[in-house]
């Protein structure tokens, strides 16, 4: 992949937040791993995309993956508006992490495309 990406880890108490800001390469494509490892639930996650002219193509995708590539949003990062912010809560079915570093891989986005995707994690 490539593309560029900021990645902002913290944690209050029982929840992680993990902050992944991202420019598309060429490709349309951006991917990065955290450095910290993280266990628990997927209580949110957030996506914004940029607007004006780096707002991201429509229908773009965001996955995060766990150590054994698995998508811990459970394919609800699938086909993401370019013109809205998309909020899924554990409700919509997110996943779980559990003593692993988190893979964000963002594809279709379109060139020198951007956004934020935030992920909120609670411990048991």
């Amino acid at each position: 992949m490539a593309g560029t990406v900021t990645t902002t880890e913290e944690t209050i108490g029982r929840i992680s937040k993990v902050k992944f800001t991202w420019t598309s390469s060429a490709g349309g494509a951006a991917d990065a791993t955290t450095t910290g490892y993280y266990t628990g639930s997927i209580i949110r996650v957030v996506q914004i995309p940029d607007g004006g002219g780096t707002q991201p193509t429509n229908a773009y995708d965001i996955v995060v993956n766990d150590g054994d590539s698995a998508d811990v949003l459970l394919g609800l990062g699938s086909n993401l508006s370019n013109a809205a912010n998309t909020d899924k809560v554990a409700a919509d079915k997110l996943g779980a992490v559990a003593n692993s570093q988190l893979t964000l891989a963002v594809t279709n986005a379109g060139n020198a495309k951007g956004g934020k995707t935030i992920l909120y994690i609670q411990t048991r």
